[in-house]
This record gives structure tokens, C-alpha cells and sequence, in this order.
């Protein structure tokens, strides 16, 4: 969201980001200084703790390799919480109303983002961080045959079963949804009146426009509507010179090179020591030197930190992936990550922990960009084994600078889409002429529902018609039959 914000800023445009204060999430990270304006608001610090114990907990789990609907509900409720609280600023919301801006644009992946707007009125741009995981919602073309549904970890090669689990998981993700709609319900009946009361579902379908964090060079391909687009490798640039003790360190790797490891902006520390045993245990016994993005205050002392790593609480992954001697990135499967490693042609290893992470990893496997090992199989032996494999079959680097002319050699770069659509709504004065008219239409008019009983009643009615009259006709002969034999 910084990006977009610089890019429309850079352009031309005046642009504010509402946001609420998250350092406790980002340890190292020291976020440039902002070319636009930010209003901010803290929560409460009370709750900030027992949000981040919350969270911790949840990391383990998720390193212990299980997620479940459990696990995303109670962290939608958190958002719920917070929701309420946002929706409570009463003051920077009166600010923001006298500004008059002409649009927002939404982190989407946050159901408060469309509150937010609503409440101040805006029409939006919903931008969606990950993969077409609510494409459904958007009123996006899904044939079940050919496009895998979120969560069910299917290519767009499915055989048989595949497409027998993609369609029984597409009614229980209905409900899901359903459900997941529901969490707001009580922020929207507190900070709405009674006669206009917006629903979660209705404000899906309001986006003026929507742009994925996705391109299809991992991304399968899908039909698409003219108000959806795809917006990849917005944080994917040409590398910057790297610090000179990041360089020192590397230099010392020689031909075997080395490889960044980091599970994510916000995994900075991995709280089960067993797995982060393993991990360590791993990485010493590769040739590589290893570059860990690792909270260094949180690292256990009864851990030796292996000889051929260097921990940093924050590192610029975009400049190791684009240096000549990087080997490959060890990844949670973030969606940032994997752009950032095809847009320089690294081969990846993943341990996908929640999220989107295992379907993105998915995506990585059919392309042939690398593999990846569910957390709560990884050992030290198969994990250094797999880091190896992927490293010297050359398969996986051929794979990963075939996907990277295909990234660089796109028509429009990422900044340009998103500075003309976004150009193009304002102008337009929205988004309507993009939206179909499905928008509009009640399920059974979209499923064809009533012209299928239509046809099936005027079928039935056309067949008694003629059972009857040939039931009249043949009682006609056989009585005409009787009266000449009499």
C-alpha cells in the first residue's frame, strides 16, 4: 500500500494513507519516510499484548503444520475488534470528510477497508494482496474444471478426483463465507443506521475496480471481467548495492554462493525451538553461506548459530534476490517474495505456514520455479537435502529465467497499470461501465434457473398435449374399428 501510495503520489495526485500503528508486528523494519500524507491511531496497549501472545501462539501452530478455518475465524474476529475501534475515530473520520477526496484504495484483504469507505462516503478501488481467493465474490468466471478453488491445493491440470474435490469444496466455501460475513455484523448495526446499512457481500460487488497482486507467469489462467485486473510485482525492481558488511559476508561464499532465508515480514522469530533447531541444523550443513532474516534479540541462547549464517532483524530481500551470487530464496510463500524471486530468476524453496501460502507454493511447483516441505515435515537432513536438490538441478534455474523474461518482457510495467486504471476511474467518474450486469441479477437469473423451467414446463406441457391427443386419437380408431365390425 506504501507503493501505490508513492506511485499516484509521484504522479501527481494527493494521497493520504489511514492507517493504524503496527510496529509491535514489524521488529528491524524502518519504514522510509513518506512522500504522502499518513493518519494514524494507535489500540490500546493492553490490547496490543494479548493480540501479539495471540499471534504467537498461532505461529506455533502454524510451524506444527496445522491451520484450519479455526485458526483464520478467530483472526478475523481480531480484525472485527479492531474494526470497531477504527471505525470509532470519529475525529480523523470528520477530517478526512472535509479533505473531499475523489476515491480510496482499499487493502481488500480486510473487510473493514469497505466499512471505512462507506462510512466516509468514497467510492473505492479494492486492491486484493493475494491470489483470486474470493474471485466468486467478485463475480468472477470460475469453470470448476479448469480453475482450482482456494484452499484445495489443485493445479488447473486436474484429473478426475481433482475435479470431483474442486466441486464438493466449492458449496462448503459458500458457507464459510457466509460465515466469515457474519463476524462484522455487529461493528456494522453499531456504526450504521438501521435504513442504510451496508452488507459485506454488496460491497464486494461495489469496487469501481479490482486489481490482484498477481501476474500469470505463477498465476494460472482464468477468465477474467474488464474491472478486474492483474497487478504483480509492484515491489519487484532492479537491485540496489547492498550494505558493506552484507557484501563482506558474501563475498566469502566463493563459487558456492549463498541463499536468504526469511519466513516473512511478520514471522521475525520462530517461537518453537525444536523447529528452529532443525532449520539450523539444516542450513549448517550446506556449502551456501546463509543470509537469515531473524530477530536477533529472540534467538535462544542454548542455540549455536550455525558458522555459515548471518542473522539480521531486517534484511532488503528485493537486493540479495538481484545479486550475481544468490542461489535461491527459502520462503514462507508470500505472494511479495515469489515476485520478487521470479522478477529475478531465483529458484525458491517453501515452507508455507497459513494464508495463501500453500496455494501459492502450489503455483510455484506447476511452473517449475521450485518445490517446498510443509512445516511440520521438515527435518534437518531432508531440509538441507531439498535446499540441495533445488540448487543444483539446473531444471529449477532454467524454469526461473524462463519466468523472468516473461515477467520483464510484459507490455505495461506494474506502476503503469495501476497509475492508468486508477487515471481512467477518476475520469470516467467510476467503474460502471466494466461491472456486467450480473451485478444486478438475482441468483436464479444468473443460473438460468427460471428459463430452465420455463423450457421444462413448456416441454412437459407440450408432451401431456400430445400423449393426450394421440390417447384421444387412438380411442377415436379403435371405437371407429368396433362400430364396422358390428
Amino acid at each position: 500500500m506504501d507503493e501505490i501510495s508513492r506511485i499516484l503520489h509521484n504522479h501527481g495526485h494527493e494521497v493520504r494513507m489511514f492507517r493504524q500503528l503496527v510496529e509491535e508486528t514489524l521488529p528491524g523494519y524502518k519504514p522510509p519516510p513518506s512522500s504522502y500524507e499518513v493518519s494514524t491511531f494507535a489500540l490500546d496497549e493492553k490490547y496490543i499484548k494479548a493480540h501479539m501472545e495471540l499471534f504467537m501462539e498461532n505461529q506455533k501452530e502454524f510451524l506444527l503444520g496445522r491451520r484450519g478455518v479455526r485458526s483464520m475465524w478467530q483472526f478475523l474476529k481480531e480484525l472485527s475488534y479492531q474494526c470497531n475501534i477504527t471505525l470509532h475515530q470519529s475525529e480523523i473520520f470528520n477530517f478526512l470528510k472535509e479533505e473531499h477526496y475523489d476515491i480510496a484504495i482499499l487493502d481488500a484483504f480486510n473487510p473493514c477497508t469497505y466499512l471505512v469507505s462507506e462510512k466516509l462516503g468514497l467510492p473505492f478501488i479494492a486492491f486484493f494482496p493475494g491470489i483470486f481467493a474470493n474471485a466468486n465474490r467478485v463475480g468472477v468466471p470460475t469453470p470448476l474444471s479448469y480453475v482450482p478453488l482456494f484452499q484445495t491445493q489443485l493445479t488447473d491440470q486436474m484429473d478426475f478426483f481433482g475435479r470431483v474435490k474442486n466441486l464438493l469444496m466449492f458449496f462448503p466455501s459458500l458457507m464459510i463465507r457466509a460465515g466469515i460475513d457474519s463476524i462484522f455484523d455487529d461493528v456494522i448495526e453499531e456504526h450504521f443506521p438501521a435504513e442504510s446499512r451496508p452488507n459485506i457481500p454488496d460491497l464486494h460487488l461495489k469496487a469501481e475496480l479490482w486489481l490482484y497482486n498477481i501476474d500469470f507467469t505463477l498465476e494460472f489462467a482464468r477468465p477474467l471481467l474488464p474491472h478486474v485486473q492483474y497487478l504483480g510485482g509492484l515491489l519487484a525492481k532492479p537491485a540496489k548495492p547492498l550494505s558493506q558488511d552484507v557484501e563482506d559476508f558474501i563475498s566469502e561464499s566463493g563459487d558456492s554462493g549463498f541463499i536468504v532465508v526469511t519466513l516473512g515480514s511478520m514471522l521475525s522469530s520462530v517461537p518453537l525451538v525444536e523447529f528452529l533447531k532443525e532449520m539450523n541444523s539444516g542450513l549448517a550443513k550446506i556449502p551456501q553461506k546463509v543470509i537469515w532474516r531473524y530477530q536477533k534479540s529472540k534467538w535462544p541462547e542454548e542455540v549455536e548459530i550455525a558458522p555459515n549464517v548471518k542473522i539480521m532483524d531486517w534484511l532488503s530481500q528485493n537486493d540479495l534476490l538481484g545479486h550475481p551470487k544468490v542461489r535461491l530464496l527459502v520462503t514462507h510463500g508470500g505472494m511479495n517474495s515469489l515476485h520478487e524471486a521470479v522478477y529475478h530468476g531465483v529458484p525458491v524453496l517453501g515452507i508455507p505456514l497459513f494464508g495463501d501460502q500453500y496455494e501459492n507454493l502450489v503455483r510455484v511447483e506447476a511452473r517449475g520455479l521450485g518445490t517446498f516441505i510443509p512445516p511440520d515435515q521438515l527435518k534437518a537432513e531432508n531440509f538441507a537435502s531439498m535446499i540441495q536438490h533445488v540448487i543444483e538441478d539446473k531444471g529449477y534455474k532454467k524454469s526461473a529465467m524462463k519466468l523472468r523474461a516473461m515477467r520483464r518482457s510484459q507490455p505495461f510495467p506494474p506502476d503503469q497499470i495501476l497509475l492508468r486504471w486508477v487515471e481512467h476511474i477518476i475520469q470516467s467518474g467510476g467503474g460502471g461501465h466494466l461491472r456486467p450486469y450480473s451485478y444486478h441479477q438475482p441468483w436464479y437469473q444468473q443460473w438460468l434457473l427460471d428459463v430452465i423451467l420455463f423450457i421444462s414446463l413448456c416441454v412437459i406441457v407440450t408432451f401431456y398435449l400430445i400423449v393426450t391427443l394421440f390417447r384421444a386419437l387412438l380411442r377415436k380408431l379403435c371405437s371407429s374399428g368396433k362400430q364396422k365390425q358390428s
